[in-house]
């Protein structure tokens, strides 16, 4: 075990920490991320913490100009409007990947969600690409595609928005994934079909391709959540076939399964951290964004008429307010600045630590 190693997992275990708090205290997050730390670890290892996971993963594979896919916005039964979480964590990675690797990402999202994806590129400071042609050619910026509700029509759209640009990288965040018997549902297990875009057929026509997936959620009924089927059905209310309210006998749990998942009490606290691991491993200090941009994503959302998990037009998420979102930024934000600060003037503490050997059967 080298310092650097043990700095990586203990500032992972700090940013997953942060992104799990759970202020409702009702513990799905605590569920959610047992399941996904183990099966980072790989088959036979122990687990991992999910944000330095994730962040290797997009570091391996994104090369400069690289086109990145980030799928985002759930409508919300019974208001037909898109919620405030997975926007503004999708502009959060939109933001590391542009200033980290230079990618362009092509934003999908239902036509609830594209307005607002508008106003937080704009909140960003990236530019918005109107045109996909365009966004294949610019050196810098991000486009918004409207994916289509119709079942029927998802696959075929799929393979076209492949034959354009085929991505280096597919990422979901807080997006509807239908379960086994093809049925969208909310949190309480009702039938969402007809009002969610089929962005996850796009995500599955992709890996089929080869692509490189992430997925990240707070539930398990989100686009690539089946990775974690088997800790769902059991702990997750409505997960399990059977489970859910609508009849189908399918339960909420996403059949799609992605590469890595990431989750969180909150998607897009979930992005926060990733883009923290990021910035950390890639020696770039401003790839997580500061609380008073989060104010401006957070209006930028319900200017662009998202709405709270309540149907609130408020600058919150999943019922949890700005504050809460701002205070873990800064605290994600100090935990890489003060491991970049203690690297030397810690090191006699780093090495007799790691003769004692604690963390030789974690890493």
């Amino acid at each position: 075990m080298t310092q650097q190693e043990l700095t990586e997992y203990n500032l992972g275990k700090s940013l997953d920490s942060l992104m799990h708090l759970d202020p409702r205290g009702y513990g799905v997050c605590s569920i959610l991320y047992h399941g996904a730390y183990e099966r980072a670890g790989g088959p036979g290892k122990p687990g991992f913490p999910l944000t330095i996971h994730a962040a290797r993963h997009l570091i391996a594979r994104i090369r400069p100009g690289s086109l990145v896919y980030i799928i985002t916005g759930f409508v919300l039964h019974p208001y037909n409007r898109a919620e405030t979480d997975g926007p503004p964590g999708a502009m959060a990675l939109v933001r590391a990947l542009v200033r980290g690797f230079d990618a362009k990402p092509l934003i999908i999202c239902p036509q609830e969600a594209a307005a607002a994806m508008g106003k937080l590129l704009e909140a960003a400071g990236i530019p918005y690409v109107a045109d996909m042609e365009e966004l294949k050619r610019s050196s810098r910026g991000a486009g918004v595609y409207t994916f289509t509700k119709e079942r029927e029509a998802a696959a075929a759209e799929s393979e076209k928005l492949l034959a354009w640009g085929r991505p280096s990288y597919v990422i979901s965040i807080e997006a509807p994934g239908a379960n086994g018997r093809g049925v969208y549902h909310n949190a309480l297990g009702r039938d969402v079909s007809a009002l969610e875009a089929k962005s996850d057929v796009l995500f599955g026509v992709l890996q089929e391709a080869g692509t490189p997936s992430l997925a990240i959620g707070d539930l398990g009924n989100e686009c690539g959540m089946g990775a974690l089927k088997d800790t769902l059905n059991r702990y997750v209310p409505y997960a399990a076939p059977g489970r859910c309210s609508c009849g189908c006998g399918g339960g909420i749990a996403a059949a799609t399964a992605a590469e890595v998942v990431v989750t969180a009490t909150v998607s897009n606290w979930a992005a926060y951290g990733i883009a923290a691991a990021l910035g950390y491993l890639l020696g770039k200090g401003d790839l997580l964004h500061t609380p008073e941009l989060e104010d401006r994503f957070l209006a930028a959302a319900v200017e662009g008429d998202l709405v709270d998990m309540y149907g609130d037009a408020v600058p919150a998420a999943d019922g949890l307010n700005s504050a809460i979102s701002k205070s873990i930024i800064t605290l994600m934000g100090e935990c890489v600045a003060n491991v970049r600060a203690h690297k030397e003037k810690c090191k006699t503490w780093f090495t007799k630590t790691m003769e004692l050997g604690f963390f030789e059967n974690l890493l």
